[in-house]
């Protein structure tokens, strides 16, 4: 399966930072929030890592710029 690159850049570090706050939300609440809080987290990371959002894919959009989608 070939992931085609379907973020840009800005795209990518908003989904660092979402992470990230995230997780760190959901350590401050505990609980149910730190379990929420660590699957959006780590979502956001892994498909900001990957350069690829399946919903963005199954919707049809891209955020990436043209010549970067093969």
């Amino acid at each position: 399966m070939n992931l085609v690159r379907n973020e840009s850049n800005i795209d990518r570090i908003i989904r660092v930072v979402i992470g990230i706050v995230a997780i760190v939300a959901g350590a401050a609440i505990g609980g149910v929030g730190l379990a929420v809080g660590v699957v959006v987290g780590l979502i956001m990371l892994v498909t900001a890592t990957v350069g690829f959002c399946p919903i963005y894919s199954a919707l049809g959009l891209s955020t990436a710029p043209k010549d970067a989608i093969e």
